[in-house]
């Protein structure tokens, strides 16, 4: 008899006599629903590509184990890793530029080889929404750049209410938008509120321009126009709100002289520079007058916390920052309802709309969708090269003060309150005639491309383990791996594919590295395995994330 057919027949019997339930006429409970199936390594690397600074494979190996539910729980438990504290231990420099590039290269330890790699991701999003920058203003006040940084990574799965109040007392935003030292109005001395944060603080961190609808679409009304979500009387209101803050501590009022330590406590409130009158802000709201200037701001924040825009705002911004650029009404619509109730009827729960986002079935598809994923910024790039090549210097530093110039970004380092990129940018072509749009083409020009690409190629030919003349601050991959099966160029092709695109690759990708590999000898090793490697790392494929 054949083996298998005796198998089942025994285990049918098994089964059968099982159902008989001693005789009982009674029904039998159901089977229980079939295990979910395993997480393969390229969905394990989908997931890390949005949820860190790059996957490698020993995190791949993680989330495989752990599932991604488990895996996004467990990150939310880490506890931030910090730039502060470690500014604070550091020497006092020649130039107050040295504390910026210190503030640089913690950030880059922090994500590099800081465990709490989703905090630091939202953390990253979280700052290219909320945004300050360390040029202009900024430039002389470090530590304040750096705790600002600080409390984004600390609030990222926090509620969204508590978050915007700290934000908006923080001296680094004060200073930045010139809320900091904003006084009450006087017509002798020809004094009006600064209109600066209140004007950003709706445009660009909460409500936006116009009405939206619950998905994120906008609402539009006769002849399909758009309703503004505010106008200049509004914004006078607020910037009414925002007025009598200054350093904690400083000697006089909007005094620029203040203790090191003042750069890092929420600022302070003077009660002779706030305008106690009524204030008109959101939906018709009027504070009333005589109020103080903390009872005024906690009612602003709240009046805007409420605005129905709040949700579906920060539903796109943050989808647009993890996942992908364009999402579909139904995925904005899924997280801004777990924004606005996280299941338990709290309302801005952070943590709960990052796991909305991560696992939709929209980022988490089980086959490749017509539009999906974004393009990733020129930083996580490099980032998950770092990662993936364990990168380091002899010195443990990342001296990559300037990578917004040779990348077109850098922590903390936008050009302006509008962030690297506009969320709405569309380039010219097939995807604005689309109605689609792509954020971080904006800085993907061919220049920073081909300075990035150039980088690319210094860093895998001429900065990796075997040079001997790397010098102390210079960070250097590690391409042992790669040498040792360079001989091989199938296997070769195969190890920096799973290392760098979790293993999905093209044939017309494989089919040109092979191309170009055949032509270097086998006895050179170290050429082969950094062509391969600078051959993913500046390829389409690399550059995309799904």
């Amino acid at each position: 008899m054949n083996v298998n057919r005796t198998v089942s027949l025994l285990a049918s019997i098994v089964l059968g006599l099982a159902g008989c339930g001693g005789g009982s006429s009674g029904s039998t409970e159901p089977p229980p629903p079939p295990p979910p199936p395993p997480v393969t390594k390229a969905e394990a690397f989908q997931l890390l590509n949005q949820a860190s600074f790059g996957a490698t494979e020993a995190e791949a190996l993680d989330v495989i184990a752990m599932r991604p539910e488990q895996w996004i729980d467990e990150q939310m438990s880490k506890p931030a890793s910090l730039q502060l504290p470690y500014m604070l231990t550091l020497p006092p420099p020649q130039f107050m530029g040295q504390l910026h590039a210190d503030r640089v290269d913690i950030w880059f330890r922090n994500v590099l080889l800081g465990e709490d790699q989703l905090r630091q991701r939202v953390a990253f999003a979280l700052s290219e929404i909320l945004v300050v920058s360390q040029l202009g203003a900024l430039q002389s006040r470090p530590f304040a750049v750096a705790d600002f940084y600080d409390v984004l990574a600390e609030n990222a799965f926090g509620n969204y209410r508590n978050l915007i109040e700290e934000v908006t007392l923080h001296p680094a935003m004060g200073v930045y938008l010139s809320m900091l030292g904003n006084e009450k109005p006087n017509p002798a001395l020809n004094i009006r509120p600064d209109e600066n944060y209140a004007r950003e603080l709706m445009q660009l961190f909460s409500i936006g321009l116009v009405e939206l609808n619950i998905d994120g679409t906008v609402w539009l009304v006769a002849n399909n126009q758009p309703i503004p979500t505010y106008d200049q009387e509004i914004i006078e209101g607020f910037a009414h709100v925002f007025t009598g803050w200054t350093w904690l501590g400083s000697p006089t009022f909007g005094s620029g002289r203040v203790p090191v330590a003042s750069q890092y406590f929420p600022m302070e409130h003077w009660p002779e520079f706030h305008d106690t009158g009524e204030k008109l802000l959101l939906n018709g709201t009027v504070l009333p007058a005589g109020q103080t200037g903390e009872q005024d701001l906690d009612a602003a924040l709240d009046n805007i916390f409420e605005h129905e825009n709040v949700a579906p705002f920060m539903a796109i911004r943050l989808i647009q920052r993890l996942t992908t650029s364009n999402p579909s009404p139904g995925y904005v619509r899924r997280v801004a309802e777990v924004f606005n109730n996280n299941g338990f009827g709290v309302k801005g729960d952070l943590g709960a709309v990052v796991k909305a986002i991560l696992l939709d079935p929209e980022a988490r598809p089980d086959l490749p969708m017509e539009i999906d994923g974004k393009l990733k910024e020129p930083l996580l790039r490099l980032t998950q090269l770092y990662k993936a090549y364990d990168a380091t210097s002899q010195s443990g530093g990342y001296p990559l003060a300037a990578s917004y110039i040779l990348f077109g970004q850098g922590p903390l380092q936008s050009p302006s309150v509008f962030n690297f990129f506009s969320p709405f940018f569309a380039p010219p072509g097939e995807i604005r005639d689309s109605g689609l749009v792509a954020p971080e083409l904006e800085i993907a020009t061919e220049y920073l491309n081909t300075l990035f690409t150039n980088y690319m190629f210094f860093q895998t030919f001429g900065l990796n383990h075997t040079n001997p003349d790397l010098e102390d601050d210079q960070i250097f991959i590690n391409l042992q791996e790669e040498m040792d099966v360079a001989a091989d160029i199938d296997a070769l092709i195969d190890m920096v594919a799973g290392k760098l695109l979790g293993g999905q690759i093209s044939d017309t990708l494989r089919t040109e590295m092979a191309g170009m590999l055949v032509r270097l000898p086998e006895t050179e090793p170290v050429l082969r395995a950094a062509e391969a490697v600078y051959l993913v790392a500046s390829s389409p494929e690399f550059a995309y994330q799904r």
